[in-house]
């Protein structure tokens, strides 16, 4: 049995991350922006307006940056497990109490990812929110194909990526089931779109998406060259 790693970190770093913020967002993707060109009169962006984010709604906790980044990077690259508890702490804090959903669904893992980092962290974090919000936690999406790395792609390119590479593994577990969808990360939202489209193809009502982080692209992705590297393992 493979030995789950334990890393001491301190009350301070775990109370350390912030909610997220932003003056200017998607109503419905939350997808923050410098000002209010990019939203129509609703409020959404061009990809919630055109129907290419595949999920209905969007929460996270903070921006991924700092000691929440640092965090997840223990968690899911660290292999420090004993972190799902906190991280899934920051994503029950995010998501509305008002929200219904009858189900709860990770992003998944090829398997030969899987079997490289020995589980997957978003099927962690799912079985907190599940277990704490009284609803079941069921893994309904399978990743049919391997894909490259999303860091470094551009947003076009991240797309293509990930289409047709998710599938339901059973139509009759979603149909008419508004779904609640777990990742660790949201970048661009494109690997969580194509998910979102593979439920709502196999009948699913409503699919929200909630991520522990999100990058924040106003001001750039200097990060990418480092996340590709680590994306690698």
């Amino acid at each position: 049995m493979e030995e789950i790693v334990r890393i001491p970190v301190c009350r301070s770093c775990l109370g350390a991350p912030a909610p997220f913020e932003a003056e200017f967002y998607c109503v419905s993707c939350r997808t923050p922006f410098q000002n209010a060109f990019p939203l129509d009169e609703q409020g959404r962006c061009a990809l919630c307006r055109n129907g290419v984010r595949g999920f209905d709604a969007a929460y996270c906790f903070g921006a991924y940056e700092g000691v929440l980044r640092k965090l997840i990077h223990l968690y899911k690259y660290g292999k420090v497990r004993t972190l799902a508890d906190p991280l899934g702490v920051l994503l029950l804090r995010a998501l509305p109490r008002d929200e219904r959903f009858e189900m709860v669904t990770p992003v998944p893992l090829h398997w030969r990812r899987r079997w490289h980092r020995g589980f997957n962290q978003a099927e962690l974090l799912a079985r907190i929110v599940a277990r704490h919000r009284g609803v079941p936690a069921a893994g309904v999406l399978r990743r049919v194909r391997a894909t490259s790395a999303q860091a470094g792609l551009s947003n076009t390119n991240r797309r293509r990526n990930v289409r047709a590479a998710f599938r339901c593994r059973n139509s009759c577990m979603v149909k008419g089931r508004r779904i609640l969808l777990i990742d660790d990360v949201m970048t661009t939202g494109s690997t969580a779109a194509a998910c979102a489209l593979a439920l709502k193809r196999a009948g699913a009502a409503r699919i929200v998406l909630l991520t522990v982080a999100r990058v924040d692209r106003r001001f750039g992705a200097t990060y990418q060259a480092a996340e590709s590297r680590l994306e690698a393992t």
